[in-house]
C-alpha cells in the first residue's frame, strides 16, 4: 500500500509538472518570437511612450503600466488590513476572533466576479447619494482586489504564526519583550517565510484576475492610467480581448507576447518577494 501512494503521488507530480511544462513551453513557442521593444511600444519610440508624449496604439506598454500600479495599489490597500487581521486572530482567542474569522472565511469563499459587480454596484450607488460624478476607475478595481486577496494574507499569516513553536514566545518572555517587541524581533521574522508566501500569492492573483476589473474600470486602448480615479489598460484584459477578437496573425502573436510578460511579470514580483524574504531571514540570523 505504501508502494502504491508513493507509486500514485509521483504520478500526480509528473503529471501536474508536465501540464506546466506544456503550457510554458506553448507560450514560449507563440511569445518569444513577437517579445521585444516592438511588442511594449509598437510605432512610438521608448521615450515617448514612457514620458507620455505620444500613445502608443499598437503596443502593450500601457496594459503593462497599468497592470503593476494595479497590483501595487491593490497592495498598499490590502497589506496592512491583512497582515494586522492575521496577526490579531493568531494571537487572540475569544468571540470576536472567532466572529472575524467567519467573516474571513465568507469572503474567501466570494467569486471574483461576484467582486466585481460589488464594485460596480457601489458606484451605481455612489453617483445616487454621495458622489454623483463617480464613475469606475483604477482606485475601484484596486479596492475590489484588495477586499478579494485580503483572506489569503489573513491565513497565511495566522498560519505561519500559529505553527512557530511554543519556545518561541517562551524565550521572548523570558527575555522580558513586551507584546510589540515579541511580535517584531521574534514571531514575524520567524514566520516570514509564510507571511511572504502569502503576500506573493496575493500579488499574482491581483496581476492576473480579470472577472474584477472587467466590472471596475479597465478599457481597451485608454492609455496610460491618467490618476487614481481614471480608466486603465490592464494585461489580462488585453490577453481576454484579443483572445475573442483579434484580426490577424499580428493581433493574436502580440496576444500570445502579452500572456508572456504576464508570467514574467508574476515570476518578477514573486522574486522580489523571495529576495526580500532572505534579506529579512539573514537579517534576523544575524548573517551579514
Amino acid at each position: 500500500m505504501e508502494r502504491l501512494l508513493r507509486l500514485l503521488a509521483c504520478a500526480a507530480a509528473a503529471a501536474v509538472l508536465s501540464g506546466i511544462a506544456a503550457l510554458l513551453g506553448f507560450l514560449a513557442w507563440y511569445g518569444l518570437p513577437v517579445l521585444g521593444a516592438k511588442l511594449f511600444f509598437g510605432d512610438t519610440t521608448f521615450y515617448d511612450a514612457v514620458f507620455r508624449l505620444h500613445p502608443v496604439w499598437n503596443g502593450i506598454w500601457p496594459a503593462f503600466a497599468g497592470t503593476l500600479c494595479l497590483v501595487l495599489l491593490t497592495m498598499a490597500l490590502a497589506l496592512v488590513p491583512g497582515l494586522g487581521c492575521g496577526i490579531y486572530l493568531a494571537r487572540t482567542d475569544g468571540r470576536g476572533a472567532r466572529f472575524l474569522s467567519a467573516a474571513v472565511d465568507l469572503l474567501a469563499s466570494v467569486p471574483s466576479i461576484v467582486m466585481g459587480l460589488f464594485g460596480f454596484v457601489l458606484i451605481l450607488f455612489l453617483r445616487r447619494t454621495l458622489a454623483p460624478q463617480a464613475t469606475t476607475c483604477i482606485i475601484l478595481a484596486a479596492f475590489c482586489l484588495a477586499l478579494l486577496v485580503l483572506p489569503a494574507l489573513v491565513v497565511t499569516t495566522r498560519t505561519s504564526l500559529e505553527s512557530l513553536p511554543p519556545s518561541f514566545e517562551r524565550t521572548g518572555l523570558a527575555l522580558g519583550f513586551s507584546e510589540p517587541q515579541l511580535l517584531r524581533h521574534l514571531l514575524l521574522p520567524a514566520a516570514g517565510r509564510g507571511i511572504l508566501g502569502g503576500i506573493m500569492l496575493a500579488m499574482g492573483r491581483a496581476a492576473e484576475d480579470t472577472a474584477v476589473i472587467m466590472l471596475t474600470g479597465v478599457v481597451v486602448n485608454s492609455g496610460l492610467p491618467a490618476g487614481l480615479a481614471a480608466k486603465f489598460e490592464a494585461l489580462p484584459f488585453l490577453i481576454y480581448y484579443t483572445a475573442a477578437q483579434y484580426a490577424d496573425e499580428n493581433e493574436l502573436a502580440r496576444g500570445f507576447g502579452a500572456a508572456l510578460v504576464l508570467l514574467l511579470l508574476s515570476a518578477g514580483l514573486m522574486g522580489a518577494a523571495w529576495a526580500m524574504q532572505r534579506g529579512m531571514e539573514r537579517r534576523w540570523r544575524g548573517v551579514k
